[in-house]
């Protein structure tokens, strides 16, 4: 049996050279966690888009067709059931993981959350006088266009700030609780302003938060399997800052 001889002048291989097959693989990862985090992000938005023109068009309805805001001020049932069925798809979606992530439950879900909640702020909004509600939608669709190009193009990371909105949502809770103290005393107008203010700048703190967990290019992330989840965040904190922002701008109707 002959011996292979090892010639002095053979060399190991370089680092480069070794690592080369490394370095393909790993970009090629990275490329396709680019593609999937751009796909998650195309789907979200368009879950989003089309729960916001449902959300629009229904409050439009109970705002300028007499008839309708007639019929759903004078039965009020409509809102206690429209907050049940909210309330019971909302725990459904965020408490049950694979809920959520189980097709079609989680899209007929997300359907009745979506008409729920639109219910409620349609109902809410036929209180108030029409120019009233057009200037909250046009104000709340210019901070969630600035929110985002903010969170797309800033390197400031408000993932990191979680312990900032936890102390803004104690702050809230604790005006929650003062108020519901003080106001079978007296209206208060200027606690009310305080909190709806305070809402308002919550909410906008809390878009900029999903937004960033949205894109993944910060200290924390979502997964792009929770396309659900993700959704409904930054749902509900556009609807919020449209509730904060009539509490604030909004006038009774005459």
């Amino acid at each position: 049996m002959k011996k292979e001889k090892v010639t002095e002048d053979a060399e190991p291989p370089t680092y480069q050279e070794a690592s080369a097959g490394y370095s393909e693989m790993e970009a090629q990862f990275a490329w396709d966690d680019k593609v999937i985090r751009h796909t998650f992000i195309r789907k979200v938005y368009a879950i989003l888009m089309t729960q916001l023109l449902v959300t629009v068009a229904i409050v439009s309805l109970f705002t300028f067709c007499g008839p309708v805001r007639y019929y759903i001020q004078t039965h009020p049932g409509l809102y206690s059931a429209s907050y049940l069925m909210f309330f019971s798809t909302y725990i459904a979606l965020t408490c049950c993981g694979n809920l959520r992530r189980q097709f079609p439950w989680n899209v007929i879900l997300l359907v009745l959350f979506t008409l729920s909640m639109a219910f409620m702020m349609g109902f809410m909004s036929s209180f108030y006088n029409t120019k009233s509600v057009v200037l909250c939608l046009g104000i709340t669709a210019m901070v969630c266009c600035c929110v985002t190009v903010f969170s797309f193009q800033s390197r400031v990371d408000v993932t990191s700030c979680q312990g900032v909105l936890f102390s803004l949502v104690m702050v809230m809770l604790l005006c929650a609780i003062t108020m519901s103290i003080v106001v079978p005393f007296g209206y208060v107008p200027w606690l009310h302003a305080t909190y709806a203010v305070l809402g308002a700048i919550l909410f906008t703190l809390f878009l900029a938060f999903d937004t960033q967990m949205l894109l993944g290019n910060k200290r924390y992330a979502i997964s792009p399997e929770e396309y659900v989840f993700a959704t409904l965040s930054l749902y509900l904190d556009i609807i919020y800052l449209f509730s904060f922002l009539l509490a604030i701008f909004g006038g009774g109707r005459d």
